[in-house]
């Protein structure tokens, strides 16, 4: 008969370690470290045509952004769109351009981002940053991390709402780069966080502090999305729910009636229907309806870029004013301000629980 073994005498036993040191014939290696990878969409390396055409067809040759048949898609791709919308495209990258870095302002604010978490988390682990599209690659960069001995890595998809077109892309990549590896470190992926209490009072105490800064009352708020072809949503893609989920936790935060702040969906491209209401629809629809003072706020980027600059700070702008709107602004993302760190540090600080 089996003798039974009392819990306490379990407790009682030492704990068995690995030897601190190696023999002095073992390879030299390092590992023990802990990693955190930002990931985020990407930025063209610059605004004239080649940066803009390699960076273009990186984009818009991923299946997960574009579910078009092969057949249909490469020869529209590669004839028509890679040879006319480099330049204008280029142009509008122009526009927004950090001038001083020689990059663009996604790129600027992820590294201020991974240099803050970096500082908040200390030397209990080592934060690094990539773009799913461009550089610094992803691939490069978990190799990096495995080279400073980080055999446990924490991936962190910059967006709070999940799409297949977003975070599900850049795990792509690193997944892509771990099956090319004989020693995978083990790997965790941070989940989305959009209706997570710290991000959602993050935005609102981000929108109070915008709003405070102007010199008029908006009669309406909207907070914009990043679209998606609405097949995406009838496939099962997520994305829709959470986007319509954080903007109700967000309005509820502010006190706000649905008729005051509203979600609405951007940066659709192509003929194909797309979530609705479309943004800039709904911002001529508003100045024609009479409405004269409005703002617009981005809670699906942890950090601006074109499509906030360009496409809700300028494009937008023009649209409400050109149909009888007299006073418009945009609100900043969190980007890596006190309250988006504030945000980005909670995610990684819940993720790494059990490693650090």
């Amino acid at each position: 008969m089996n003798e039974r073994v009392e819990p306490q005498a379990l407790m009682r036993e030492p704990v068995r370690v690995a030897p601190t040191t190696l023999p002095p014939d073992h390879p030299a290696v390092r590992t023990g470290r802990v990693g955190v990878l930002l990931m985020n969409l990407g930025t063209p390396e610059g605004t004239s045509y080649w940066p803009m055409r390699r960076y273009l067809k990186e984009f818009l040759s991923d299946r997960r952004v574009i579910e078009v048949p092969r057949l249909i898609w490469w020869p529209l791709l590669n004839l028509i769109i890679l040879t006319k919308r480099p330049g204008p495209k280029g142009r509008d990258y122009d526009s927004i351009w950090n001038k001083d870095r020689d990059e663009g302002p996604l790129k600027t604010i992820t590294r201020g981002q991974c240099e803050k978490l970096q500082a908040a988390m200390g030397d209990t682990v080592l934060v690094d940053w990539a773009m799913r599209y461009g550089k610094p690659e992803v691939s490069v960069r978990i190799q990096a991390l495995l080279d400073e001995g980080c055999d446990r890595i924490l991936l962190v998809p910059l967006y709070p709402q999940y799409a297949a077109a977003t975070s599900a892309t850049a795990c792509d990549q690193a997944f892509k780069a771990l099956m090319q590896m004989r020693w995978q470190p083990t790997v965790r992926v941070s989940p989305p966080y959009h209706d997570d209490p710290v991000y959602i009072q993050a935005m609102a105490d981000s929108i109070r502090e915008g709003l405070a800064k102007l010199d008029f009352e908006p009669e309406v708020i909207l907070t914009s999305f990043h679209g998606v072809p609405k097949s995406y949503l009838l496939k099962g893609d997520p994305y829709h729910c959470q986007c319509l989920k954080t903007g109700r936790l967000i309005r509820e935060a502010m006190g706000y009636s649905p008729e005051r702040m509203r979600v609405t969906f951007q940066s659709r491209f192509g003929n194909e229907e797309w979530l609705k209401p479309y943004t800039d629809e709904t911002v001529q629809a508003l100045a024609k309806s009479g409405v004269k003072r409005m703002a617009i706020v981005a809670p699906g980027f942890t950090a601006d870029c074109l499509e906030t600059l360009e496409e809700l700070d300028g494009e937008n702008r023009h649209y409400f004013e050109e149909n009888g709107g007299e006073h418009y602004a945009f609100i900043p993302c969190l980007n890596d301000s006190d309250l988006g760190m504030r945000v980005i540090e909670h995610v990684v600080r819940r993720e790494l629980q059990g490693w650090i």
